[in-house]
């Protein structure tokens, strides 16, 4: 079985990573790359390490009205730079938007996918979940779906790795600025907060009113770890249980007694949950880890790929993480 996929975006941090895991799934052939700045070279001048089978497929400018026959195509663009352009590919094109044009769209898929498989099935456009989300919300899922916390004032503490900002960075991005420093940014208004909000109410049936989330660069590569705060009186036991249930059968999502470490996850698409409560003071805390660019970029787009068109969740996915 032969399934003709695509990438645009493909010389960022997402595509990058996407190309990585098509390389080897089973079914997808990658047949379609696109760029800007990397058009007209061959995959192999771009990413040196990349299979013989892809090492002469040359990167092409892109243009939505010039795609050639295709099953997939994962798009990994900046935010605003999708919209327009894939509203132009036709329907028979199944889409996984990484970028965060589509999140809660009309006609759109959110797939959150671990929670939601069974809404992703079949369907021709998904949009994947932003890094952040995908390690906060699988660790609140279990305790918002079994009632253990109130979804009001909820304080998502978030750190994530230098590659969350993309190929292209930006200001403090840099080595010499981000190296022996920790940084908070997006203070209030992180781009990732409505989608996290709509969810958390969507799994509650309640307001996310008071919701804080804070991000914060620190000097690593890859991963995210989300430290959060809510308000409830199960006991540690009572939330773990809940996420063994919540995630029973579920092949991604691991549930540990002891706090998760960023590099469990590294170079998977593993997400690592576990929970510390004290009923005596009201509080609960949970943490999600995960690779920004596995779980949270392009090995849930992956996954979702997988669901979309009939496959085995876990094709093309089940490498372990990279350590040390």
């Amino acid at each position: 079985m032969s399934i003709r996929v695509g990438i645009v975006g493909i010389s960022g941090f997402g595509g990058g990573e996407a190309m990585r895991l098509i390389a080897g799934h089973p079914a997808f052939e990658l047949v379609y790359a696109a760029g800007e700045g990397s058009a007209g070279q061959r995959l192999v001048e771009r990413f040196p390490g990349v299979p013989g089978k892809l090492a002469d497929l040359v990167i092409e400018k892109w243009d939505p009205a010039r795609l050639p026959q295709l099953d997939v195509l994962f798009a990994s663009l900046p935010t605003g730079a999708s919209r327009d352009a894939l509203a132009r590919i036709p329907r028979e094109v199944r889409i996984v938007d990484i970028g965060g044009d589509h999140r809660y769209a009309d006609g759109w898929t959110y797939g959150l996918a671990d929670v939601w498989s069974e809404e992703i099935a079949g369907k021709s456009r998904i949009a994947n979940p932003g890094c952040f989300p995908a390690a906060a919300l699988t660790a609140l899922a279990p305790l918002l779906a079994n009632r253990l916390i109130a979804p009001d004032n909820i304080v998502i503490d978030a750190k994530t790795g230098i590659s969350g900002a993309g190929r292209g960075g930006g200001t403090g991005f840099g080595y010499a600025e981000s190296n022996e420093n920790l940084i908070p940014y997006g203070l209030l208004k992180h781009v990732h907060m409505p989608e996290i909000e709509r969810t958390i109410g969507r799994i509650s049936g309640g307001s996310a009113a008071g919701l804080v989330f804070t991000p914060h660069l620190v000097p690593m590569t890859r991963g995210i770890l989300a430290t959060i705060y809510a308000r409830g009186r199960a006991t540690s036991e009572q939330c773990l249980d809940a996420a063994r249930r919540f995630y029973d059968g579920r092949a991604f999502v691991r549930v540990t007694d002891k706090p998760p470490h960023t590099k469990w996850a590294a170079g998977s698409n593993l997400a690592f949950v576990s929970y510390a409560a004290d009923p005596e003071r009201n509080l609960v805390i949970a943490l999600g880890v995960v690779d920004n660019l596995g779980k949270g970029a392009a090995g849930q787009a992956v996954q979702n790929a997988n669901l979309m068109c009939g496959l085995p969740e876990t094709a093309g996915l089940e490498g372990a993480p990279v350590w040390p």
